[in-house]
């Protein structure tokens, strides 16, 4: 089985609850300023981390944002870099195994874990939750440094849920990026996957 694979970007499955449309907006404005063959480069050079389960199904355990964009912004198909053929599982084993590999984030934009089915079965169902923004401008900036740890942006983005008000987040958002930023580098931060303490 090839490890690269091309797949039309509407039958991706996602593997959590949630993502922040701030976010994916502005991956979409990055994506359609490029030239098609350019655009087609990026996102083959940007493989989406993805898991073959029952049925065939090919299921991303990453890059949602960049998946979601590309989907907004009419892009046809995506390359997927295939993490592990799953595809002989029954549902229930396939997401126990999932879970294990934390390869699945069934938490809504409250934070709270719901049941697996719960998790929409395709990418335009994803949910906003603009902590989840805020979180990747957050890092972007330099707030905290990327980490291969698994959804470490939705555990900085329960932090920021916990210590920047939604309606100042909801008001203006980038003077809340602002106010997130020295919070990041603070001591209520340091045992985040990522600090940095900049």
């Amino acid at each position: 089985m090839p490890k690269l694979r091309e797949t039309p970007i509407k039958e991706l499955h996602p593997t959590q609850l949630t993502i922040g449309f701030i976010e994916v907006d502005e991956k979409k404005k990055r994506l359609n300023a490029l030239k098609p063959a350019a655009q087609r480069d990026f996102l083959q050079d940007h493989p989406i981390p993805a898991v073959l389960g029952p049925g065939g199904r090919l299921y991303i355990t990453d890059h949602h944002h960049l998946a979601r964009a590309a989907l907004d912004g009419g892009v046809a198909t995506a390359f997927c870099d295939i993490e592990a053929d799953l595809s002989s599982s029954g549902l229930t084993s396939f997401w126990a195994e999932m879970e294990e590999n934390s390869w699945v984030h069934p938490l809504d934009e409250h934070g709270i874990r719901h049941v697996y089915s719960v998790i929409p079965d395709c990418l335009d169902k994803l949910v906003d939750d603009v902590y989840r923004s805020l979180a990747g401008f957050v890092r972007d900036a330099g707030g905290y440094d990327k980490t291969p740890t698994a959804f470490a942006e939705f555990v900085w983005a329960d932090f920021f849920r916990r210590n920047v008000a939604v309606e100042l987040v909801q008001a203006d958002f980038h003077a809340a990026v602002r106010m997130a930023i020295p919070l990041a580098q603070g001591r209520l931060a340091k045992r985040l996957p990522g600090f940095n303490g900049k």
